[in-house]
């Protein structure tokens, strides 16, 4: 099965070991208990605080206790059994006959057996010894022949589907991956009872078998193979392992570290230096669990990083942006096709200011807004960067055009207002068309010009507003050859993508960005963005080398928009204070201990104190032991800062529910 061996290829060198063939049946019904966010749920065993509690008892102290107490028990019955019999003797007991002696002495022997069973075996833990010990012994002398194992039941995979028809039957017969299950399930769902679908599905699975209701793409998998775990039937891609270390909730220790829309929907924001992994151990998994999502109809990704980054090969995108790559397919709708021509130029000219100018940045959405309105009235479009940075400079003859093609489409009185306006602002010193314009000189490149819409030799665009279907986007920016043209387009990006996965009216899909290098396009905007995002079914994955490459004003409230915060090794301490702050303190159980010289006793004990001290030269001293709970922080600055080991990261989660879990450490290796 070409799947299965797809599967199985790995040419990246995160990629795990090969995995044995795939398997539906046992991969549909393996175990997923429940589980709180971040557990790799697939195989995986809740944590029992009572049987952790008996396995972390050593086995020298817990035999030797058990050994002590039955000797104890020993000598009380003995003892206790003839102090009995003899108080019995004396009330009687020797007048009776024999039988009914017997029966006497049989009962105070099994009264005293009991209540020595029950004192002495609970404090010698009596239960867990035989548990741990005595069974295990006697399940290997056990002799006789082992019954043959039972059958497993048969489990119907396709028993949501059965109400489709006969036609299922054809998918029993057929090799089935986990991505044809999942989409032909979220096929199924979203069919309803609606009878013209019903058929439609029904003939499709008659014609097509396990590729029924396929991706556009026609991909039923990855092409390249998987460098992550994924568990498509909960969404999960599992990154590493939570350690077992005090530090960590107990429920997570040992267990798969996993992220899914649950989760993602709260947004995360992952801080460290290059070369901690941020982009191979988080940024690429993401990307990769949102793309298969994405062919089985459950998502829709947008990746964004450099040109170089290792976000996934082309293959794996339907829409490939790469501006100042002649060989790109695809270019971008500056505007991303919003309806709202304020909306699209207030998010463009955000995008064209850097931090520097963000004073000015609501005198320059108006400017931005008093051309782009009339534009597309006159024209039916909006302008593309050459003519759009014409008008803002104040180019007489555009000006001119666009008056007759608003005078001649009879909507000019609604636009006389901006026109005039702007016409009073040019040639100001203050005037913020100006700079706009000088800013849009950066992306008025002959190389940059074919990959923006509105050019005459413009490519295909792709516009945000696609979200609501199962996209799978790549944006590959110029960070090299044009590194501020790069800086304005992910600002731009990221604010298309919060405003139109706000916007959606069917929110069935999860939209998640990656964006692997986010210092340039965060700003006041995007803040306010990315926290509408958790109800809107959509999250954002934020990658930063530091956060001293953001405004000082911008920092705090950008740990407050997002829900999930990650630090890798090597962060600054200055960095380290703030995911300090933001995770808290909690309580910590101290214990210490103080030595002070002994001054007790009489003139016999000083004596000997001073003989001691004068043949071993050391002074006799008590000591005190005090124990109190105290506020720590979870992880101190300086901890996040130098004792990080390499491959590994802190992370706290917040789910879409609310749910939070404190920061864990991870290994992000395993």
């Amino acid at each position: 099965m070409e799947l299965n061996d797809a599967r199985t290829q790995h040419t990246h060198p995160h990629l795990p070991p090969p995995r044995a063939p795939f398997h539906l049946p046992t991969w549909a019904t393996a175990p997923r208990p429940e589980a709180a966010p971040g557990i790799y749920r697939q195989h995986h065993t809740p944590h029992d605080p009572k049987a952790a509690e008996q396995a972390s008892t050593p086995a020298g102290p817990l035999l030797l206790r058990a050994a002590l107490n039955l000797l104890a028990a020993w000598l009380v019955f003995i003892y206790g059994r003839g102090f009995a019999l003899s108080g019995l003797g004396l009330l009687g007991l020797g007048s009776l006959s024999e039988i009914p002696t017997i029966l006497v002495a049989l009962a105070v022997n099994l009264l005293i057996i009991a209540g020595v069973i029950r004192v002495f075996g609970r404090m010698g833990r009596w239960r867990e010894v035989g548990r741990r010990f005595l069974l295990p012994l006697l399940s290997r002398t056990v002799t006789e022949v082992p019954a043959e194992p039972e059958q497993a039941p048969v489990v119907d995979v396709w028993a949501e589907l059965r109400p489709a028809g006969d036609v299922v039957r054809r998918l029993e017969g057929e090799a089935v991956g986990d991505v044809d299950y999942v989409r032909l399930h979220q096929a199924w769902r979203t069919v309803g009872s609606d009878p013209g679908a019903w058929q439609e599905f029904a003939a499709q699975v008659a014609a097509r078998g396990a590729a029924a209701c396929a991706h556009p793409s026609e991909q039923r998998d990855l092409p390249g193979g998987r460098a992550a775990r994924h568990d498509l039937l909960v969404r999960q891609v599992r990154l590493g392992t939570a350690q077992d270390v005090p530090k960590n909730p107990v429920a997570h220790r040992n267990a798969g570290f996993a992220l899914d829309p649950r989760v993602l929907g709260t947004s995360l924001l992952a801080v460290g230096p290059a070369g901690t992994g941020k982009t191979a151990a988080l940024a690429r998994p993401v990307a990769e669990a949102l793309c298969l999502q994405a062919l089985a109809g459950a998502a829709c990704a947008v990746v964004v990083g450099a040109a170089d980054a290792d976000l996934g090969p082309d293959d794996w995108y339907d829409v490939v942006i790469a501006p100042g790559d002649p060989a790109a397919p695809y270019g971008l709708d500056l505007y991303g096709a919003a309806p709202h021509s304020d909306e699209a130029a207030a998010r463009l000219a955000d995008a064209l200011l850097p931090d520097e100018l963000a004073p000015r940045a609501e005198s320059a959405r108006a400017a931005m807004q008093q051309v782009v309105g009339p534009y597309r009235a006159a024209y039916g479009g909006y302008p593309g960067v050459r003519a759009l940075r014409a008008l803002l400079a104040g180019d007489a003859e555009g000006w001119a055009e666009l008056g007759e093609r608003l005078q001649k489409s009879g909507r000019r009185p609604e636009f006389e207002a901006d026109l005039q306006q702007r016409e009073r602002m040019h040639g100001r010193a203050d005037d913020p068309g100006a700079l706009l314009a000088d800013r849009l000189a950066l992306l008025d490149r002959p190389a940059l010009a074919a990959g923006f819409s509105g050019g005459p030799d413009a490519k295909p665009a792709f516009a945000m507003r696609a979200l609501e279907h199962p996209l799978r986007v790549r944006v590959k920016l110029p960070e090299r050859s044009h590194p501020e043209a790069a800086r304005i387009l992910s600002r731009l990006l990221l604010g298309q993508f919060t405003q139109a996965a706000a916007d959606r009216r069917d929110r069935e899909l999860f939209a998640g960005l990656v964006l692997d290098d986010a210092t340039a396009a965060v700003d006041a905007q995007a803040i306010r963005g990315v926290q509408r995002l958790r109800g809107a079914n959509a999250g954002v994955l934020l990658l930063l080398r530091t956060l001293a490459d953001l405004p000082e004003a911008l920092r705090a409230p950008l740990f407050g928009a997002v829900g999930n915060r990650m630090a890798f090794p090597g962060i600054a301490p200055w960095d380290g204070r703030l995911f300090s702050e933001a995770w808290g303190t909690h309580l910590v159980r101290e214990t210490a201990v103080t030595h002070v010289p002994d001054t007790s006793g009489g003139t016999v004990r000083r004596a000997g104190r001073l003989v001691r001290k004068a043949l071993s030269g050391t002074t006799a001293q008590t000591e005190s032991i005090t124990t109190r709970d105290v506020e720590r922080h979870r992880w101190s600055p300086s901890d996040l800062a130098h004792a990080l080991p390499s491959g590994h990261a802190v992370v706290s989660l917040t789910s879409v529910a609310g749910e939070q879990v404190p920061p864990l450490l991870v290994d992000l290796r395993h």
